[in-house]
């Protein structure tokens, strides 16, 4: 269940298979909606609680957008249901994400951030003669590194990075001459479990 009072977002979390954990968020703290594209079996897994949040594997690929993270699609639970192609589709979590403290690359303070840590993560490596991976295409080994090692830099300190949060422009032209791509959105990455708040199923046409 989903509650929305007027001065905080209440609902129910999981517990023991069951929704009975109640949590409360401040209403001034970032909250959105993420769809996870995924296998139903594991879409009916997390929802019916035989697979617990605290349970859920984060993607650790050395090509990942935004880092290792669970990843979800903002906003764009039909993004979500058409990203495994075929591979693994068919499953869409809808999730209630708390983003805490975000890497958020919307804001300018973040990307100079991470200029700063390719700077010294680009003479570390030139000293000791090793080339830096290379993004190409859709694998974005070079981010992922970058974006980890920020992250992990973070995490020595009490305040590490609980999300990360990014747009992508993607696609053709919505029309001749537009300057809107067809397949842009945003991705979050989340790295903390506890910022996911809830799971539901998302009601998508079929």
């Amino acid at each position: 269940m989903i509650a929305m009072p007027s001065r905080a977002l209440s609902f129910r979390g999981e517990g023991d298979g069951v929704q009975s954990e109640i949590k409360t968020v401040d209403r001034f703290v970032r909250v959105v909606l993420g769809y996870h594209g995924c296998s139903a079996r594991f879409a009916d897994s997390i929802l019916a609680g035989r697979v617990k949040i605290d349970e859920w594997e984060k993607s650790e690929n050395p090509y990942d957008w935004l880092g290792h993270g669970i990843y979800f699609w903002e906003h764009a639970p039909e993004r979500a249901r058409s990203w495994p192609e075929g591979r693994r589709a068919g499953g869409v979590v809808g999730a209630v994400i708390q983003l805490g403290r975000c890497l958020d690359f919307t804001d300018t303070q973040y990307t100079e951030l991470l200029r700063l840590r390719y700077e010294s993560i680009a003479r570390t490596f030139g000293e000791v003669d090793l080339a830096l991976p290379t993004n190409r295409g859709k694998s974005r080994n070079l981010d992922c590194l970058m974006i980890n090692e920020l992250t992990r830099q973070r995490d020595s300190l009490s305040e590490p990075f609980q999300t990360v949060r990014s747009p992508f422009l993607e696609g053709e032209a919505a029309f001749p001459g537009s300057g809107i791509l067809r397949e842009s959105h945003i991705q979050i990455a989340v790295i903390d479990r506890q910022c996911i708040l809830g799971v539901f199923r998302p009601n998508l046409e079929r």
